[in-house]
């Protein structure tokens, strides 16, 4: 462990990448680089991150916004949850803080949404606060330079990497050590093919040293694929007005809109019989079939979707009217980023 932390900062002042959220220390701009980039690799959420500062400033503007400009501006991210956490978290600081980001790492931990990495995180590159952080960079670059071979998912691997991180953090440079230990993890210590002739831990890293690198780490846990088959029907009038629902909780997307589902457990094309069934349970009189997409295929961390468009003119009764979306509130609502290519794809956003 001698020089561990000395090794990486000096790494990191040479090799850094030029990041907006590493130039401040306004934690309310580095929560929201940390919410963003759960799940979500730097290159992608870069432009994201700019745009909601463009956007909402302040934690107060971000709080008065509406839910549906927050997934608006977050569509295409995935994990709509992080959103709907940002926003309601916002509205916390807000309300309880009066707006003023909360400065202790066990406050930052009870918001909305924060875990025990962003808590180390947001505590210690806007506060210097001494509590290190832990992600999946972290975990492998430990596990393979101290070859450690017990699971990261399981109790004793998670408080053996937690003892270990705490050990190893700078004393004096809490933030320049945190953001030292990520980044070689993210660009160096890479989970496949790592450059370990170059590395600055070559000499000393166990796993190099006994065959382990493409091992480490090690998971106990296999995530279990569900795969879902979705037929949406896209009703659209003469008015080129397209009939839209809002997803409800307890289900992925929630909280973004969709055309009307109807989902089946298995593979294959709808029959006639449960297309007119549903045409008629949404309310869609005299139906003329434009188009059936081909099949897409939208890959999540735990589902794999297979998805079906089915366009319809189709005439609604009035009771519908005010479920109905114009062409110019079209482009305004939040869709599922699958939904949205279909509507390119075919045309619909020149429709509707």
């Amino acid at each position: 462990m001698n020089g561990f932390s000395d090794t990486l900062i000096a790494w990191y002042q040479r090799n850094k990448r030029d990041l907006p959220w590493r130039q401040t220390n306004d934690p309310y701009a580095i929560w929201l680089s940390e919410i963003i980039l759960q799940q979500t690799q730097v290159a992608q959420g870069l432009a994201y991150y700019l745009r909601f500062l463009s956007a909402f400033p302040s934690v107060l503007q971000l709080a008065e916004a509406s839910e549906d400009e927050v997934l608006k501006l977050w569509q295409g991210l995935g994990y709509y949850s992080r959103a709907r956490n940002l926003h309601a978290t916002a509205k916390i600081i807000v309300q309880k803080y009066d707006g003023r980001f909360p400065d202790k790492y066990a406050l930052i931990l009870d918001l909305k949404g924060v875990g025990d990495y962003t808590a180390a995180a947001i505590s210690s590159f806007a506060f210097n606060l001494p509590h290190a952080v832990v992600d999946g960079n972290v975990y492998r670059l430990l596990s393979r330079v101290f070859g450690i071979e017990l699971p990261i998912d399981s109790t004793a691997g998670k408080k053996t990497f937690r003892e270990l991180a705490d050990e190893l953090l700078h004393p004096k440079q809490p933030a320049l050590h945190n953001q030292a230990i990520m980044e070689f993890g993210s660009q160096f210590c890479k989970p496949v093919n790592p450059d370990c002739p170059t590395c600055i831990f070559s000499d000393r890293c166990l796993a190099r040293q006994k065959g382990l690198v493409e091992i480490l780490p090690v998971k106990e846990k296999k995530t279990k694929i569900r795969p879902r088959f979705f037929h949406y029907l896209v009703l659209v009038d003469s008015k080129n007005q397209v009939l839209l629902q809002k997803r409800q909780a307890g289900d992925i997307w929630q909280g973004l809109y969709e055309f009307y589902l109807v989902e089946k457990d298995k593979a294959g094309p709808l029959s006639d019989d449960v297309l007119l069934q549903a045409l008629k349970e949404y309310g869609a009189r005299k139906p003329q079939l434009i188009s059936v997409s081909e099949t897409y295929k939208h890959v999540l961390s735990h589902q794999h979707l297979f998805v079906c468009f089915y366009l319809f003119r189709v005439q609604f009764s009035p009771a519908l009217l005010p479920l109905l979306v114009s062409k110019e509130k079209f482009a305004e609502v939040p869709l599922p980023r699958l939904l949205e290519k279909f509507a390119t794809d075919c045309g619909l956003t020149e429709i509707v």
